[in-house]
Parts: C-alpha cells; sequence; structure tokens
C-alpha cells in the first residue's frame, strides 16, 4: 500500500479527539480483533458460531464490563469506551461487535441504572466475569411496535410465573443471563411492562430454534421459550409497570452501540477496497489509478468520517450526561446507511472476485443489512427524528 493510500486508511480514526486512555484502549482492541478474531472469522461464518475460547478472552480482556465499576470486577471505564470496543471489534468481525455491545450498552447499563445493590453485588461479577447477557424485547408481534407484547407474567406471591416466547434474541446461545420483558398487567397496555433478570436454569425456561441467517452468522440468533417459567420476586428490574421506561431508555443507548458496529463494518470494509484497488491492475495500470475510482474512494472515506463522528458525537453527550435522542436516532440511521453503500461499492471495486466468499468483501455486505432493521429500524429512527424536531 503507497504511502498516501496509508492515510487515507489511518487518518479516520486518528483526526477524532481520543485521550490518551481512550487511545490506548482502542488500539489494544485494535490488535486483539486483528491477531486473535481474525483468524477465526470465515470459519466462523461458515460454522454460524463463536468460537468459545474467543468469547473467554473477551471476559479476560475486560470487554464484556467496560461501564461495571471495578468494585464487581469490571473495567470501570466508560460508555464511550464500550463504543470504540464495539467499532474496533466490528471492523474485524462485526458478529463479535454485536456480542460486546448487547453485553455492554444494553444489559449491563440497564442493570447498571436499574438494579438494586443487591442485584449488582449478585450479577455484575458474572457478566464481566463469565456470563453472557441477552436483552430479550421482541417477539413475533411486536418488533417496531416493541411493546405490543403477548409474553405474560403473573404474580404468585414469591415469584412470578412468566408465559410466551420472545424472537430474534441476540446471544440467546451463549448466554447464561437474559434481560425479559413481559406484561403483568394486559389491559394497561405499556404501562404493566415489566423487566425480570431470567437465568438459564430456571424452571420453565428454554432456548428454541436458532435462525439461520443472512449475515453476523456467528452471533446467536434464537427463540426464548417460557412455559411457566418461574422467576424469583427479587429479580425484577427496576419496579413493576415500569419495564417500558427500561426499555426505552437502554435501547437510546443502545442505537448508539449498533452505529459503533456500522462504522467499524465500513471502515473494515473500506479497507478491503483500497487495498484491493492498488492491487487489481485493468488496461495496464491500477485501478486506483483512475479518477473514477479516486473520487469513489473520496466519497466513501468522507461518509466513514461524517458517520463517526456523528456516533462519536452521540456517545459522548450520554457519557456528559445531556440529551442525545436525535443524535443518536441520526447516528444509528446514517451509519447503518453508510456501512452498506460502503460495502457495496468496496464489492464492485474487487469485481468477480467480490460476490464470491474468496475475498472477505462479501461478508461485509451481507453483515451490513442487519443495521438498518435491528435496535429499530430506519423507519422508526427518522420517525424519532422529525418527533424530535417538530416538538421543538
Amino acid at each position: 500500500m503507497s504511502q498516501p493510500a496509508r492515510e487515507l486508511v489511518q487518518a479516520t480514526p486518528a483526526l477524532t479527539t481520543l485521550s490518551e486512555e481512550e487511545v490506548m484502549f482502542r488500539d489494544t482492541v485494535a490488535d486483539f480483533a486483528r491477531e486473535q478474531v481474525g483468524p477465526h472469522v470465515a470459519q466462523m461464518d461458515r460454522d454460524a458460531s463463536m468460537q468459545p475460547a474467543l468469547i473467554k478472552q473477551f471476559f479476560d480482556m475486560g470487554l464484556m464490563g467496560i461501564e461495571v465499576p471495578t468494585e464487581f470486577g469490571g473495567s470501570g471505564g466508560t460508555f464511550f469506551m464500550s463504543v470504540l470496543a464495539v467499532e474496533e471489534l466490528s471492523r474485524v468481525d462485526p458478529s463479535v461487535g454485536v456480542m460486546v455491545d448487547v453485553q455492554n450498552t444494553l444489559v449491563n447499563n440497564a442493570v447498571l441504572r436499574w438494579a438494586t445493590p443487591e442485584q449488582q453485588k449478585k450479577y455484575f461479577p458474572r457478566l464481566s466475569g463469565d456470563t453472557v447477557a441477552s436483552y430479550a424485547l421482541s417477539e413475533a408481534g411486536s418488533g417496531s411496535d416493541a411493546f405490543a407484547l403477548s409474553c405474560k407474567a403473573e404474580d404468585k406471591g414469591d415469584h412470578w410465573l412468566l408465559n410466551g416466547e420472545k424472537m430474534w434474541i441476540t446471544n440467546a446461545a451463549e448466554a447464561g443471563f437474559f434481560l425479559v420483558f413481559a406484561n403483568v398487567n394486559p389491559a394497561a397496555g405499556y404501562k404493566g411492562i415489566t423487566a425480570f433478570i431470567v437465568e438459564k436454569d430456571f424452571p420453565g425456561f428454554s432456548i428454541g430454534k436458532r435462525e439461520d441467517k443472512l449475515g453476523i452468522r456467528a452471533s446467536s440468533t434464537c427463540t426464548l421459550i417460557f412455559e411457566d417459567c418461574r422467576v424469583p420476586k427479587e429479580n425484577i428490574l427496576g419496579e413493576v409497570g415500569k419495564g417500558y421506561k427500561v426499555a426505552i431508555e437502554t435501547l437510546n443507548e443502545g442505537r448508539i452501540g449498533i452505529g459503533a458496529q456500522m462504522i467499524g463494518l465500513a471502515h473494515g470494509a473500506f479497507e478491503q477496497g483500497i487495498k484491493y484497488t492498488q492491487e487489481r491492475k485493468q488496461f495496464g495500470k491500477r485501478i486506483a489509478d483512475f479518477q473514477g475510482v479516486q473520487f469513489q474512494l473520496a466519497e466513501l472515506a468522507t461518509e466513514i468520517e461524517a458517520a463517526r463522528l456523528m456516533v462519536y458525537n452521540s456517545a459522548r453527550l450520554r457519557d456528559a450526561g445531556k440529551p442525545f435522542l436525535k443524535e443518536a436516532a441520526m447516528a444509528k440511521y446514517y451509519s447503518s446507511q453508510v456501512a452498506e453503500r460502503v460495502a457495496s461499492q468496496v464489492i464492485e471495486f474487487h469485481g468477480g472476485y467480490g460476490f464470491t466468499k474468496e475475498y472477505p468483501v462479501e461478508k461485509y455486505f451481507r453483515d451490513s443489512k442487519i443495521g438498518k432493521i435491528y435496535e429499530g429500524t430506519s423507519n422508526m429512527q427518522l420517525q424519532t427524528i422529525a418527533k424530535i424536531l417538530l416538538a421543538d
């Protein structure tokens, strides 16, 4: 790779404002992703499973408890550091990125904000030490309409009984901790929704079929089944009937995590593209020497940088305790658009090779599609942005 091209690839993250600690953390995660995750990406995609040895390494490196306080065995870091980790892991494999993302920006974040001291003392050492977590909101009839839940919880005095199913639940195959949303009073609508902490070995709980997916195949996506699942009374997260607040506020932050996954994906695909344009020759010269290709590279690099700054800005606002809902929705919407566009263009740079599994670019393209769908579709992000704009 020529020096100008190397600078084009590397300048994007270097030009953003990071502290020395954040730079060191980012670079450590980047090295780990390249050296330890990279060799297994293709095989995990073919097998549609995450290597258990890698999951152990995520815990050993502190990547599964980035914001968890050090007193509970966590890293005591910031939300922004979680975003950096998800970005760098997704640059190599978005499947790995989303596992770490769900653990940190959804589940750990919810426990940090809503759990009792007793719950934190019980679960944080596990969440940061050896237990993968899963966030169970979606159902067959409640996707974008997230609060149209049919999963019910019945008060039995000293425990709750959960009945119903959850669909498309990330990390489900590996998880031992599930944050589950069910309605304790369907007549009250969304005001009956309550968040429950469910452990994998609770009676009446089982994991159903694993989805055979287009992309992020190493990331497990399964159905959860509750058949008179017995949940202790003390395992409510937050308050009875306040689960909708837990869900809304957690998902607002989760959008930023998906934005980080998408910019990491876009950056990884872009690196493959710029490398190949300097290797592939047509009409006696590198395709990177054609002005049309150069302009396309410049546009992609600009869009990736714009998306990155939007994601970073929303993460900084969140850490500063300032309003970030509009910025998070914008970041999630735009980064998913950019990721798909970059991955698609890079396939075209590769020509016929890009349409085969001989090169990694087709996987980036497959992985990119989910960015417009989960944790709020693109249309839902636009609706959120519009509501905020019109309310001002």
